[in-house]
């Protein structure tokens, strides 16, 4: 079963966006995300930000990349759930610790917590209704 006919086959809230959908924020947002976490880890190694800011951010994109594997390679919902809880608390982090040193950073992060917000709210409905049926 390919990965698609097994997330089409999951119970889901009414209100799911299209996998294509899905895809196209995403278009959107890893621009935002490649070049305001850069300027962080670039700062960060020119040490003209504290190692401790870029925690948070680093945190975030290994959080961010492996939840597609545990989604859809290892269809794993209880684990995806726990990896975007842990992906949405991150960009609270992140805002928090780069606000008083490059705030733009944590300004360009709103579009990528409110879309994030969104998918959370949906893997834990998608989780609950697939893994306690």
């Amino acid at each position: 079963m390919t990965w698609l006919e097994w997330y089409n086959g999951l119970e889901k809230p009414s209100w799911t966006p299209e996998p294509s959908t899905i895809g196209t924020i995403w278009q959107v947002l890893y621009p935002i995300i490649i070049v305001s976490f850069g300027v962080v880890f670039l700062q960060v190694a020119r040490r003209k930000l504290p190692l401790m800011v870029g925690v948070p951010f680093a945190i975030n994109l290994v959080a961010n990349l492996v939840f597609t594997p545990i989604q859809f390679g290892l269809r794993n919902l209880p684990l995806a759930a726990l990896d975007i809880l842990i992906v949405w608390g991150t960009i609270l982090w992140m805002m928090a610790s780069i606000w008083k040193h490059i705030r733009w950073v944590a300004v360009a992060q709103m579009p990528y917590f409110v879309w994030v917000s969104i998918a959370t709210v949906l893997q834990l409905s998608i989780t609950w209704w697939n893994w306690t049926s």
